[in-house]
Protein backbone atom coordinates (compact mmCIF):
# COMPACT_ATOMS: atom_id res chain seq x y z
CA UNK A 1 0.00 0.00 0.00
CA UNK A 2 1.28 3.17 -0.81
CA UNK A 3 0.81 6.64 1.18
CA UNK A 4 -2.86 8.43 0.69
CA UNK A 5 -1.54 12.06 -1.03
CA UNK A 6 -4.33 14.63 -2.29
CA UNK A 7 -5.51 13.65 -5.61
CA UNK A 8 -6.78 15.71 -8.22
CA UNK A 9 -8.27 15.67 -11.55
CA UNK A 10 -4.70 15.60 -13.14
CA UNK A 11 -3.78 12.50 -10.58
CA UNK A 12 -7.02 10.25 -11.30
CA UNK A 13 -6.78 11.46 -15.53
CA UNK A 14 -6.20 7.92 -17.74
CA UNK A 15 -2.48 7.06 -18.35
CA UNK A 16 -1.25 7.96 -22.27
CA UNK A 17 0.60 4.73 -22.18
CA UNK A 18 -1.14 1.12 -21.82
CA UNK A 19 1.48 -0.71 -19.83
CA UNK A 20 0.31 -2.67 -17.07
CA UNK A 21 2.24 -0.65 -14.28
CA UNK A 22 0.79 2.61 -15.45
CA UNK A 23 -3.00 1.23 -15.75
CA UNK A 24 -2.77 -0.41 -12.21
CA UNK A 25 -1.17 3.25 -10.78
CA UNK A 26 -4.24 4.81 -12.29
CA UNK A 27 -6.48 2.34 -10.76
CA UNK A 28 -4.89 3.10 -7.42
CA UNK A 29 -5.25 6.73 -7.56
CA UNK A 30 -8.92 6.51 -9.30
CA UNK A 31 -10.29 4.63 -5.58
CA UNK A 32 -8.40 6.69 -3.49
CA UNK A 33 -9.63 9.89 -4.55
CA UNK A 34 -13.25 8.47 -3.57
CA UNK A 35 -12.12 9.56 -0.28
CA UNK A 36 -12.51 13.11 -0.94
CA UNK A 37 -16.03 13.10 -1.84
CA UNK A 38 -19.37 12.74 -0.42
CA UNK A 39 -19.31 8.93 -2.09
CA UNK A 40 -16.33 7.57 -0.10
CA UNK A 41 -18.62 4.65 2.21
CA UNK A 42 -20.81 3.60 -1.58
CA UNK A 43 -17.80 3.59 -3.09
CA UNK A 44 -15.72 1.72 -0.30
CA UNK A 45 -19.13 -0.87 -0.57
CA UNK A 46 -18.69 -1.03 -4.78
CA UNK A 47 -15.02 -1.64 -4.77
CA UNK A 48 -15.20 -4.28 -1.88
CA UNK A 49 -17.65 -6.42 -3.86
CA UNK A 50 -15.85 -5.72 -7.11
CA UNK A 51 -12.40 -6.79 -5.45
CA UNK A 52 -13.58 -9.99 -4.48
CA UNK A 53 -13.73 -11.58 -7.95
CA UNK A 54 -11.77 -9.14 -10.85
CA UNK A 55 -10.98 -5.92 -9.66
CA UNK A 56 -7.35 -5.47 -9.11
CA UNK A 57 -7.31 -2.88 -5.93
CA UNK A 58 -7.77 -4.24 -2.79
CA UNK A 59 -10.66 -2.14 -0.80
CA UNK A 60 -7.70 -1.72 2.61
CA UNK A 61 -6.66 1.56 0.14
CA UNK A 62 -10.37 3.33 0.16
CA UNK A 63 -10.95 1.91 3.60
CA UNK A 64 -7.18 3.30 5.36
CA UNK A 65 -8.32 6.96 3.78
CA UNK A 66 -12.02 6.62 5.09
CA UNK A 67 -11.08 5.41 8.22
CA UNK A 68 -8.11 8.23 8.65
CA UNK A 69 -11.00 11.00 7.97
CA UNK A 70 -13.35 9.74 10.55
CA UNK A 71 -11.39 7.77 12.83
CA UNK A 72 -14.79 7.23 14.86
CA UNK A 73 -16.48 5.51 11.93
CA UNK A 74 -13.10 3.06 11.86
CA UNK A 75 -15.60 0.34 12.61
CA UNK A 76 -18.72 0.81 10.94
CA UNK A 77 -16.67 1.35 7.67
CA UNK A 78 -15.33 -2.15 8.34
CA UNK A 79 -18.24 -3.41 8.78
CA UNK A 80 -19.19 -2.12 4.85
CA UNK A 81 -16.31 -3.34 3.80
CA UNK A 82 -16.42 -6.89 5.41
CA UNK A 83 -20.36 -7.32 3.96
CA UNK A 84 -19.44 -6.00 0.38
CA UNK A 85 -16.70 -7.94 -0.07
CA UNK A 86 -18.21 -11.06 1.35
CA UNK A 87 -21.80 -10.38 -0.86
CA UNK A 88 -18.66 -9.88 -3.54
CA UNK A 89 -17.27 -13.43 -2.72
CA UNK A 90 -20.74 -15.16 -3.31
CA UNK A 91 -20.70 -13.48 -6.74
CA UNK A 92 -17.29 -14.72 -7.68
CA UNK A 93 -18.54 -18.04 -6.36
CA UNK A 94 -21.53 -17.89 -8.90
CA UNK A 95 -19.35 -16.92 -11.45
CA UNK A 96 -17.38 -19.95 -10.88
CA UNK A 97 -20.54 -22.37 -10.39
CA UNK A 98 -22.63 -21.66 -13.33
CA UNK A 99 -20.82 -19.24 -15.84
CA UNK A 100 -17.25 -20.68 -15.92
CA UNK A 101 -17.10 -22.22 -19.01
CA UNK A 102 -18.18 -18.68 -20.38
CA UNK A 103 -15.86 -16.95 -19.06
CA UNK A 104 -12.41 -18.88 -17.88
CA UNK A 105 -10.46 -17.25 -21.01
CA UNK A 106 -10.98 -13.81 -19.78
CA UNK A 107 -10.28 -14.71 -15.94
CA UNK A 108 -6.57 -16.20 -17.43
CA UNK A 109 -5.89 -13.73 -19.70
CA UNK A 110 -6.67 -10.42 -17.16
CA UNK A 111 -7.23 -11.30 -13.72
CA UNK A 112 -5.26 -14.39 -12.35
CA UNK A 113 -3.02 -17.02 -13.90
CA UNK A 114 -3.81 -20.45 -14.88
CA UNK A 115 -0.96 -21.60 -12.44
CA UNK A 116 -2.14 -20.04 -9.48
CA UNK A 117 -5.66 -21.25 -9.91
CA UNK A 118 -4.06 -24.89 -10.32
CA UNK A 119 -2.57 -24.69 -7.27
CA UNK A 120 -5.53 -23.47 -5.42
CA UNK A 121 -7.61 -26.81 -7.01
CA UNK A 122 -4.42 -28.38 -4.34
CA UNK A 123 -4.83 -26.20 -1.16
CA UNK A 124 -8.50 -27.33 -1.67
CA UNK A 125 -7.95 -30.91 -1.33
CA UNK A 126 -5.72 -30.31 1.91
CA UNK A 127 -8.45 -28.27 3.52
CA UNK A 128 -10.72 -25.53 1.95
CA UNK A 129 -12.33 -24.09 4.98
CA UNK A 130 -8.52 -22.61 5.76
CA UNK A 131 -7.88 -22.19 2.05
CA UNK A 132 -10.47 -19.29 1.67
CA UNK A 133 -9.80 -18.01 5.51
CA UNK A 134 -6.18 -17.60 4.27
CA UNK A 135 -7.22 -15.86 1.23
CA UNK A 136 -9.97 -13.47 3.03
CA UNK A 137 -7.31 -12.33 5.25
CA UNK A 138 -3.78 -12.05 3.92
CA UNK A 139 -2.31 -10.67 1.19
CA UNK A 140 -3.28 -13.67 -1.09
CA UNK A 141 -5.31 -13.13 -4.30
CA UNK A 142 -8.94 -13.12 -2.47
CA UNK A 143 -10.93 -13.46 -5.98
CA UNK A 144 -9.17 -16.44 -7.45
CA UNK A 145 -10.26 -18.51 -4.11
CA UNK A 146 -13.81 -17.32 -4.66
CA UNK A 147 -14.21 -17.92 -8.09
CA UNK A 148 -12.33 -21.50 -8.14
CA UNK A 149 -14.33 -22.24 -5.27
CA UNK A 150 -17.60 -22.39 -7.41
CA UNK A 151 -15.65 -24.35 -9.88
CA UNK A 152 -14.22 -26.85 -7.88
CA UNK A 153 -17.90 -27.18 -5.78
CA UNK A 154 -16.62 -26.33 -2.48
CA UNK A 155 -19.30 -26.64 -0.14
CA UNK A 156 -21.01 -23.32 -0.14
CA UNK A 157 -21.62 -23.15 3.83
CA UNK A 158 -17.75 -23.55 4.64
CA UNK A 159 -17.26 -21.36 1.75
CA UNK A 160 -19.24 -18.39 3.34
CA UNK A 161 -18.09 -19.11 7.05
CA UNK A 162 -14.19 -19.00 5.98
CA UNK A 163 -14.72 -15.76 3.48
CA UNK A 164 -17.01 -14.01 6.22
CA UNK A 165 -14.15 -14.80 9.18
CA UNK A 166 -11.26 -14.03 6.68
CA UNK A 167 -12.24 -11.26 5.59
CA UNK A 168 -13.87 -9.57 8.84
CA UNK A 169 -10.88 -10.12 10.69
CA UNK A 170 -8.83 -8.28 7.78
CA UNK A 171 -10.96 -5.06 7.74
CA UNK A 172 -11.26 -5.02 11.76
CA UNK A 173 -7.39 -5.12 11.55
CA UNK A 174 -7.29 -2.43 9.45
CA UNK A 175 -10.46 -0.43 11.21
CA UNK A 176 -9.30 -1.34 14.53
CA UNK A 177 -5.84 0.10 14.47
CA UNK A 178 -6.60 3.29 12.90
CA UNK A 179 -9.61 3.85 15.79
CA UNK A 180 -7.11 3.33 18.57
CA UNK A 181 -3.55 4.50 17.35
CA UNK A 182 -4.91 7.08 14.57
CA UNK A 183 -3.33 8.49 11.31
CA UNK A 184 0.32 7.73 13.07
CA UNK A 185 -0.02 4.26 12.44
CA UNK A 186 -1.31 5.00 8.80
CA UNK A 187 2.87 4.14 7.82
CA UNK A 188 3.29 1.46 9.96
CA UNK A 189 0.15 -0.32 8.24
CA UNK A 190 1.07 0.79 4.48
CA UNK A 191 5.10 -0.70 5.31
CA UNK A 192 3.88 -3.94 7.40
CA UNK A 193 0.00 -5.03 6.98
CA UNK A 194 1.22 -7.62 4.94
CA UNK A 195 3.59 -9.02 7.87
CA UNK A 196 0.96 -8.00 10.15
CA UNK A 197 -1.78 -10.10 8.61
CA UNK A 198 0.35 -13.16 8.33
CA UNK A 199 1.53 -12.99 11.63
CA UNK A 200 -2.12 -12.53 12.74
CA UNK A 201 -2.79 -16.02 10.78
CA UNK A 202 -0.40 -17.68 12.48
CA UNK A 203 -1.03 -16.90 16.05
CA UNK A 204 -4.56 -17.70 15.15
CA UNK A 205 -3.30 -20.85 13.95
CA UNK A 206 -0.95 -21.29 16.78
CA UNK A 207 -4.34 -20.97 19.11
CA UNK A 208 -6.22 -23.45 17.43
CA UNK A 209 -3.62 -26.20 17.93
CA UNK A 210 -3.07 -25.00 21.58
CA UNK A 211 -6.72 -25.50 21.73
CA UNK A 212 -6.80 -28.99 19.96
CA UNK A 213 -3.44 -30.02 22.04
CA UNK A 214 -5.32 -29.06 25.26
CA UNK A 215 -8.68 -31.06 24.39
Amino acid sequence: MASHEPTTAAAVSRPATLSPLAWVRWLYDWVLHWADTPYGMPALAVLAFAESSFFPVPPDVLLIALCLGAPARSFTLAVVCTAASVAGGIGGYAIGWLVWEQVSDFFFAYVFSRPLFERVAGLYQQNAFWAVFTAGLTPIPYKVFTVSAGVFRIDFGEFLLASALGRSARFFLVGGLIRFFGPPIKSFIDRYFNLLSIAFLVLLLGGFLVIKWLL
